[in-house]
């Protein structure tokens, strides 16, 4: 049979080539192999494959044209193979997301380098989150003062009448603040239970380095509150604990405090009830306290025992700079402690026992110890009955010490003589240095009394009277010398009427020679001058 060309053509274009029939069949086994997942995803064909696709199925350039019921049974199939691909995909997702679920519940068991993709929140170093927190928590209102200065170096909230709730929520924040350094909370009626509250965020905080507490009527649970906090406090430098009615029951715990903790260096014990049991428990503190270089023991009540007690813990501490124990009763006895302390002590260069009851003899005893201390910079014995002679006496001991340091002296309030004055001004030119206060020099300052000149009172008369005295001394024919009787009966001829005490003091002001002689001419000089 003989065909034409053009059909040959169509023919030949329909038939496969031998490469196409070659890869068709290579296509069609690896399905059968792969349980008819193919190998390659419908959307991207073999290069030598046509490009149409139908329900996902690459067809080959060299398929060749199916009936029509051949073509449903191969569509059915299709669908089926389709179906079971669609069942076998959603067995491995879920197998997958098992696998996911289980390893997720093992995760923390995983041994992995790989950094924590979560974010963490960052760490609050002022403690203003926590510190609202708390305070919602306790109910109470926040301070708007606190929260405006919690990032400053300083923080001063006196009288503030914090109360309990308050300083609670205050020491909670302040446990992981890191910008505070000094914390001032005088006077707020923190009583035992706040200074507790204070107490557990110092053992905390290592920031702050000095706090001041006084007047807050901490009493015994607040002294041993604060005395365990300061066994463990490493960071605290100064303390102020005045005015917080410590007594004799809480002395042994806060010299338990002092004799444990060696980075204190300023304690302010001032204002309290110490007597002197407390001295005599204090003194051992005192004297073993290596790192404490200012104590106030001011306005408590040492004396006797009590105050011979501190001065022998001050002649035992070889650290102690400044000592204020101003405002307690020392007196003569615990003078003479002091000054046998200054012997051996040549530490100290600030004392200041102002107020003590010290009388001249103690200040002398105390003057005598004074010649052999050789550190001694300030001295203040203001307000003690020892007069000029006691600060004389004082003044003497330092001029005949020739390693003496002191250049500062207050006897305030104790007026002294023309003596001490000379003997200061003497020392001046070996001592320039030197400062002396003193209530006053009585010789010095007294106001000389200027006598009114009589003579202006007869004048005052003459004017207030419209008299002309040339007129008036004219017409006498008296001589110019005459005795006092005379001159009387003249001053009232001439019209000149004055009191007799006047009169008197005009004679003795005109008869400067006491010779009982009057010159008038000398008067009536005087008056028209």
């Amino acid at each position: 049979m003989v065909l034409s060309k053009r059909f040959s053509k169509d023919i030949s274009s329909m038939l496969p080539s031998v490469e196409e029939a070659k890869d068709a069949e290579e296509e069609e086994s690896s399905q059968t192999v792969l349980g008819g997942i193919a190998s390659r995803p419908p959307s991207r064909p073999l290069p030598n494959l046509s490009r149409g696709s139908v329900d996902s199925r690459t067809i080959p350039r060299s398929a060749r044209i199916k009936p029509d019921f051949e073509e449903q049974e191969d569509d059915k199939s299709v669908e089926v193979q389709d179906a079971k691909e669609q069942s076998q995909v959603e067995s491995l997702d879920k197998s997958s997301e098992n696998q996911f679920v289980s390893s997720k519940g093992k995760e923390e068991d995983w041994d992995t380098e790989l950094e924590d993709e979560e974010v963490k929140e960052s760490y609050d170093s002022t403690g203003k989150a926590k510190y609202l927190s708390v305070c919602q928590f306790f109910g109470v209102v926040p301070v708007s003062y606190y929260l405006r200065h919690i990032q400053d170096s300083v923080l001063v909230m006196r009288h503030h009448g914090l109360g309990l709730k308050a300083v609670k929520a205050l020491a909670l924040s302040l446990m992981t603040n890191t910008s505070i350094v000094s914390l001032d909370l005088s006077d707020n009626w923190l009583e035992g239970d706040g200074a507790a509250a204070i107490a557990d965020m110092l053992k905390e905080n290592c920031y702050i380095s000095e706090i001041h507490l006084s007047d807050n009527r901490l009493g015994l649970k607040g002294a041993i509150a604060l005395s365990h906090m300061l066994v463990e406090n490493t960071t605290l430098r100064k303390i102020n604990l005045s005015g917080n009615e410590f007594d004799d029951q809480t002395a042994p715990y806060l010299s338990g405090a002092l004799i444990n903790n060696q980075k204190l260096e300023s304690v302010d014990f001032s204002h309290n009830l110490f007597g002197d049991r407390s001295g005599e428990i204090l003194k051992t503190a005192i004297a073993e306290n290596t790192g404490m270089l200012e104590l106030n023991l001011s306005w408590n009540c040492f004396r006797g025992k009590g105050a011979i007690a501190v001065a022998k813990g001050l002649g035992a501490n070889i650290f102690l700079r400044v000592l204020d124990l101003s405002y307690n009763g020392f007196g003569n006895n615990g003078a003479t402690a002091l000054g046998e302390a200054l012997k051996i002590n040549n530490v100290l260069e600030e004392l200041n026992i102002s107020n003590n009851r010290i009388s001249l003899q103690g200040a002398v005893r105390f003057a005598l110890c004074l010649k052999e201390n050789k550190n001694l910079k300030a001295l203040q014995m203001s307000r003690n009955p020892m007069k000029s002679e006691g600060c004389f006496a004082i003044l003497k001991s330092i001029q005949a010490n020739p390693g003496a340091a002191i250049e500062s002296l207050e006897f305030c309030d104790i007026v002294v003589n023309k003596e001490f004055d000379d003997l200061y001004s003497a020392m001046k030119e070996t001592m320039p240095n030197l400062s002396i206060k003193h209530g006053g020099n009585a010789d010095l300052f007294k106001r000389s009394i200027t006598k009114a000149d009589p003579l202006d009172i007869v004048r005052q008369y003459i004017k207030e009277n419209s008299l002309h005295p040339a007129q008036m001394f004219t017409q006498t024919d008296k001589s110019n010398l005459m005795n006092y009787e005379e001159f009387q009966q003249e001053l009232t001829a001439t019209g000149i009427i004055i009191p007799k005490d006047v009169a008197g003091k005009v004679i003795e002001f005109l008869d400067k020679d006491k010779s009982g002689i009057i010159d008038f001419s000398v008067f009536q000089q005087a008056i028209s001058t």
